[in-house]
């Protein structure tokens, strides 16, 4: 996923599915310098994990 498309996710005021491995999940927040995304699967809020949003999957 591209860089501008996350930002673009992660300010929409609506629910847009995103997964990681083929996992569904909730981006928390994006490193622009290094093109890394904070996410957890979703409902599951308490196991963040650093991932490329190379890496990420808009469904």
């Amino acid at each position: 996923m591209e860089l501008n498309r996350v930002k673009e996710i992660l300010s929409s005021p609506e629910e847009i599915s995103v997964h990681y491995h083929g996992v569904p999940i909730w981006i928390d927040s994006v490193d622009e310098t290094s093109s890394m995304a904070t996410i957890c699967a979703r409902g599951t809020h308490d196991e963040k994990r650093l991932v490329s949003i190379d890496a990420l999957k808009e469904k």
